[in-house]
Parts: structure tokens; C-alpha cells; sequence
């Protein structure tokens, strides 16, 4: 079952590069965050491509499917990759709305300044403070799943988990011991007061042609709110974080064309709507410190603005547990 459901993923993914290859060319409309290079000029490809050899070496080669090893590791990294690439369609029992890894993780996890992947296996196990607790890679992988998919944990000894953090170690091999990369993460964005009205003339002018006027996505463009986008949980959940990203990755076809205040306004609009509740959430941050934009309670921490929940449908397997302090 596992290679039918591989092979299924292989035609899948030929139909997803298809349909990139026409947003390329005009054809269609351009697809946003989920769509691999749609519409951007080639000079911008070819910085983009640079970018990636400095990013992580040797390990942006992993674009290209020739650099992958063969054999049963080779394997393992391909379906890993497919899993991210098509997770929807791959994990269904796994994800709760429309939108995959790729979707913040953009180009395969490798771009700068999209949360890339490259590197992330160098750097863990780490204390994140969100958790209060240090934890393996398997458990961030999970915060993806439970929290930015809205969906269930994948057991850590799934085929599939196995799969995830094998293509994870493949594309980290070029970067350093520290798994310091250029362009990890999204970068810090100076506070500034943002305006949702402005931001939702802001979205129809840059967003919707995408995202659709209801942020429900179009095609293999993700929902930004409902049922089907993020949970409340989710790092893209806070104002400043969606900002960095919109700041730097959208709109897709001109990324990097948007001023830090309309990032800030579009962020704010687009979180000021309904999406999927994140069941343990009042547990996030338990010695406290939260940063100020978090749109929900937790120890120390009131929220200025709270963002309306949705019933989570997949309650169950949405919490990964912190793994046991010392003494405890």
C-alpha cells in the first residue's frame, strides 16, 4: 500500500509541476505560497537560485532529484519529500485544512526567509519556549501538523515520520554543525501599529486574486482563515510573524514589493478571522515570557487582541506533549 500511495504522490506531483509550469506562462491564475516559482521573472529565479547555494550549500542540490541517493535511504528521502510537498492528499488523516509543509516552507524548504527547512535537522534537539521543554526534531514536525495544518501528530515511528525527517537530514548536510543557515527562519519585523480595515483594501488589491475575497484559497492556494487555514496556535496565527512572511514571499509573483505597514495591515486583517482552535494552547509558554501579538491566554500573558476560534474538529491527537523536565 505504501508504494501505491508513493507512486500516487509521484502523479500527483506531476500534475502539481503542470500546473506550475502554466502559471509560469501565464495560462492560469498565479498560485501563492503553494505554487513552486509561479510568475516570477527570470532574473529574480536566478537570484533565488543563488540564494539557495549560499543557504545550504550543497544541500540546495537537493532541487534536483539526481543528487538524491539511490537505494532504500533514497527512497525514504523521495517520499519524504513528497509528503511535504502534497501532505493534504498524502496524510489526509493528518491534516485538517488545505495547506502542506510547502505552503510556509517554500521551494522544497529551502528558500531564505520562508522558514527553511535546510539546516533544521542540524539543530535539534533544542529548548523551544513555547514548549518550556527541549525537544527532538519529531516533536517540531508535530507542532507543524497539530498547529499550521490544524490536523493529528504523526506517530514518531510512522513510516512517514521516518520519511520527513530523512529528506529533513538530507537537505541539512550541506550546512554547518550549528545548522545556522543564511536566511533561517523569517526575519524580525519591527513592531508597528496595524490597521485591519487598511489591510482588507490591501489583501483585495494584492491577496485575492489568489486567496479568493472569502481567504478560503483557490485551487492549491491555501485558506488563510476557516475552517480549512491554520489554527490559532500556529506561529502565522500572530501578526508580526504572518507579517515577516508576507513582507518577504508575497504577493508571489512580486515578492518583496509590499512595505513593512501594508505587510503589518494585511497580517492583522487576515487574523482578525475565525480559524481552527488549538486544544492545550493555554498551555503554551508555562514559564511564561509569550510575545505580545500571541491572540490568546497563556501563564502571564493577556492577549490585546483575541482571534475567534472555530470547534476543532480533530481534537483528538491535536496536543503533543512536552517531553518530562528534569526532576519530574
Amino acid at each position: 500500500m505504501l508504494t501505491l500511495a508513493f507512486r500516487r504522490r509521484r502523479r500527483q506531483s506531476a500534475r502539481v509541476h503542470t500546473l506550475s509550469r502554466s502559471c509560469r506562462s501565464g495560462l492560469l491564475f498565479l498560485v501563492a505560497l503553494g505554487c513552486r516559482d509561479a510568475g516570477l521573472p527570470v532574473s529574480q529565479k536566478a537570484d533565488s537560485a543563488t540564494a539557495l547555494v549560499a543557504l545550504a550549500g550543497t544541500a540546495a542540490s537537493a532541487a534536483a532529484d539526481t543528487a538524491i541517493p539511490s537505494g532504500p535511504l533514497g527512497e525514504s528521502i523521495k517520499r519524504g519529500l513528497a509528503l511535504i510537498e502534497h501532505t493534504p492528499d498524502s496524510l489526509p488523516k493528518y491534516v485538517g485544512g488545505n495547506l502542506k509543509c510547502t505552503s510556509c516552507h517554500l521551494d522544497r524548504g529551502l528558500r531564505p526567509n520562508a522558514a527553511p527547512l535546510a539546516g533544521v535537522h542540524n539543530r535539534f534537539p533544542r529548548y523551544i519556549e513555547r514548549s518550556g521543554a527541549v525537544v527532538p526534531l519529531e516533536d517540531r514536525v508535530n507542532y507543524c501538523f497539530t498547529r499550521s495544518l490544524a490536523g493529528r501528530a504523526l506517530p514518531q515511528r510512522s513510516r512517514e515520520m521516518v520519511d520527513i525527517i530523512a529528506y529533513l537530514a538530507f537537505i541539512s548536510r550541506g550546512a554547518a554543525a550549528s545548522g545556522r543557515v543564511a536566511g533561517e527562519g523569517m526575519p524580525k519585523m519591527a513592531a508597528l501599529v496595524a490597521d485591519s480595515a487598511r489591510g482588507h483594501a490591501e489583501f483585495a488589491a494584492n491577496c485575492a486574486r489568489c486567496h479568493g475575497v472569502d481567504g478560503a484559497g483557490i485551487a492549491v492556494v491555501p485558506a488563510l482563515w476557516g475552517a480549512k487555514s491554520y489554527s490559532v496556535g500556529a506561529s502565522m496565527a500572530r501578526v508580526e510573524r504572518a507579517a515577516s512572511f508576507i513582507r518577504h514571499n508575497m504577493p508571489f509573483d512580486k515578492p518583496g514589493t509590499l512595505t513593512d505597514q501594508q505587510a503589518f495591515d494585511i497580517a492583522a486583517y487576515v487574523n482578525s478571522h475565525a480559524r481552527p482552535d488549538s486544544p492545550g494552547k493555554e498551555l503554551d509558554w508555562p514559564k511564561g515570557g509569550a510575545p505580545g501579538d500571541v491572540p490568546y491566554v497563556t501563564a502571564g500573558h493577556t492577549p490585546t487582541r483575541l482571534t475567534p476560534v472555530l470547534p476543532r474538529k480533530n481534537a483528538d491527537g491535536a496536543i503533543v506533549p512536552a517531553p518530562v523536565g528534569v526532576g519530574k
